[in-house]
């Protein structure tokens, strides 16, 4: 697996080395070409969006993207997992850079993804989460093209499926354990959303849970008295709910989704609660997972004991349908350090972040990764009345096309 060491042995990147970069022929055209073609962008941003890519059914779009960088001169294809991948060759192999943004939404099939425009404002759901990303490495390649741009190592553009919900970072896990990267890389960076200033070197681990409290069941007024898993899955999440999570390291907890019952005078057979638990600490999670365990078990334990003379027992069970690690790409790590230059070089003040995000398995796995916003701003995310401004892209396209060209070293 590559390391955050070998990547740093290639070339170092002082803030003077990027500067020089700035006046180079190649991104000088670059940067003219993105300023042409931001009314195309935008269009390329309306047919994404419109192309539905509810979790676990990115096909159409990932198609379109191929399709997309083919037409650019670019090879590409859709690998065993469904993510899009194409490759901007290199004088070399090394050092190996990925861009990277994910196709998926957390909206369900039927979905009305249609795009209305109203003033510089761009409303649909998914607009800003993420198809500004996957709209965004599109344009980066074609800038490359339009200045001409040759590179020392490859570039890797992917399209990403699965991050979302409980996509479980399906597409990205696969690329690395399974896929072309499963021998590592040597930078990898995640467009996410809108945004200029903050930079996502932080991994923010999660662990998502469905438990399920199963009984016998019945009529509320003729078998009352057995076992109901509901009262049983109430005190659960009552008890879960007085967690004193420690705020350093930061660490949180929800219950998001109850499901149970037939009717209102049925005694349910069974009850479901889905858990997201999250923290900056790998062992903060397995502190939460196991309070998640224990109170569980006991609401079963009060419950069945409560109707003992009832002769019926409850049961539980935990499936595990989401884990996210943690961990840090270094603050001082080279590429940490570029996209901070590449940011101050345009004017941009960024900030170091913790997010969970496609950058969360390289940086689990070692190997020297970011996630940062394509610039533009946005509300609502995740909700039906999304919306994208598209203010400011321009300078989060050029800044993303300098820091690319950065870390593969202009040839």
């Amino acid at each position: 697996m590559t390391t955050q060491q070998s990547f740093t042995s290639h070339h170092l990147l002082p803030a003077s080395q990027i500067k020089q970069l700035l006046y180079a022929p190649e991104i000088k055209q670059a940067f003219a070409f993105i300023d042409r073609v931001q009314e195309e962008i935008h269009d390329e941003l309306i047919r994404i969006c419109e192309i539905p890519a509810p979790p676990f059914k990115e096909e159409a779009r990932a198609g379109f993207v191929r399709a997309r960088f083919e037409e650019i001169g670019l090879s590409a294809r859709i690998d065993g997992e469904g993510n899009c991948i194409a490759e901007r060759p290199g004088q070399d192999s090394r050092p190996s850079v990925i861009i990277s943004a994910h196709l998926d939404t957390v909206f369900p099939e039927g979905t009305d993804v249609r795009v209305r425009r109203e003033g510089r404002r761009f409303y649909a759901p998914g607009i800003g989460d993420n198809t500004c990303g996957v709209a965004s490495l599109i344009a980066l390649a074609r800038s490359l093209d339009a200045g001409g741009v040759k590179t020392q190592g490859a570039i890797h553009f992917v399209a990403t499926v699965g991050e979302e919900g409980e996509g479980n970072l399906r597409g990205v896990r696969y690329l690395f354990t399974e896929g072309d990267f499963r021998d590592g890389a040597d930078a990898f960076i995640s467009l996410d959303g809108p945004g200029l200033e903050r930079i996502t070197n932080r991994a923010l681990g999660s662990r998502r849970y469905r438990v399920t409290i199963i009984g016998p069941g019945g009529h509320s007024w003729g078998d009352f008295g057995i076992v109901n898993p509901v009262h049983a899955m109430g005190r659960a999440i009552a008890k879960f709910a007085a967690y004193a999570a420690p705020f350093s390291p930061r660490t949180s907890y929800n219950v998001g989704l109850i499901e149970g019952g037939n009717s209102v005078n049925s005694i349910p057979e069974r009850a479901s609660m889905t858990v997201d638990m999250r923290s900056v600490s790998s062992e903060e999670i397995d502190k939460l997972e196991a309070y998640l365990r224990r109170v569980v078990e006991t609401a079963v334990r009060e419950e069945t004991l409560q109707r003992a003379t009832s002769g019926t027992t409850l049961r539980c069970e935990f499936e595990m349908i989401g884990n996210r690690p943690s961990g840090e790409t270094p603050a001082e790590a080279e590429i940490v350090c570029a996209a901070i230059e590449c940011s101050r070089a345009l004017g941009i003040e960024p900030r170091l972040d913790c997010s969970s995000t496609d950058s969360n398995i390289p940086i689990s796995l070692g190997i020297p990764a970011i996630t940062i916003g394509v610039g533009g701003m946005s509300n609502n995310c995740h909700t039906l009345t999304e919306w994208y401004d598209p203010v400011g892209r321009e300078t989060g396209l050029k800044r993303l096309a300098l820091l690319t060209v950065a870390l593969a070293g202009l040839a």
